[in-house]
């Protein structure tokens, strides 16, 4: 199994999914990180359902349809300029969030360390922070809570 867009290959069979997760991308400059993050779960066995294009300024279709957080065991939250979606997708749902920060962005001249402050200093509750750019701890994580969750 490849995923050019995430960069990423496994080899073997994938597991038949256990548990649902949602990747959620806030611009496309996040967009291989979040591709990590949901290539890793699912051929870890976890369904992945992705939703890209969701930074601040666009934030309307998640509001739209709050089912989209709630159905889900997890979420994964990407985002470089765009760093508060992860406090304010907290704050739409109970559902555990992990946050990603991404050196993405062309205003984003710290490599994604003002990202990382953003997302660790949310006042949000239930957000767990993954290092910059590390979107495959952040799935392999996401995946873990999703197949705990739903295997009880």
């Amino acid at each position: 199994t490849m995923d050019g867009v995430a960069m990423a290959a496994a080899v073997g069979p994938v597991p038949e999914a256990v548990g649902r997760i949602a990747v959620l991308c806030a611009s496309s400059g996040d967009a291989p990180i979040a591709a990590e993050a949901a290539f890793v779960a699912r051929v870890t066995g976890t369904e992945v359902v992705r939703v890209e294009d969701v930074g601040g300024s666009r934030i309307r279709p998640l509001l739209a349809d709050p089912s989209l957080l709630d159905d889900v065991d997890c979420l994964v939250v990407v985002a470089g300029l765009d760093a508060a979606l992860a406090s304010v997708v907290s704050g739409l749902t109970e559902v555990p969030v992990v946050a990603v920060p991404t050196s993405a962005g062309q205003a984003n001249t710290f490599g994604g360390f003002s990202a990382l402050l953003t997302m660790l200093n949310s006042a949000a509750p239930g957000v767990v922070v993954s290092n910059i750019d590390n979107g495959w701890s952040a799935g392999v994580f996401a995946a873990r809570i999703a197949r705990r969750t739903a295997s009880r």
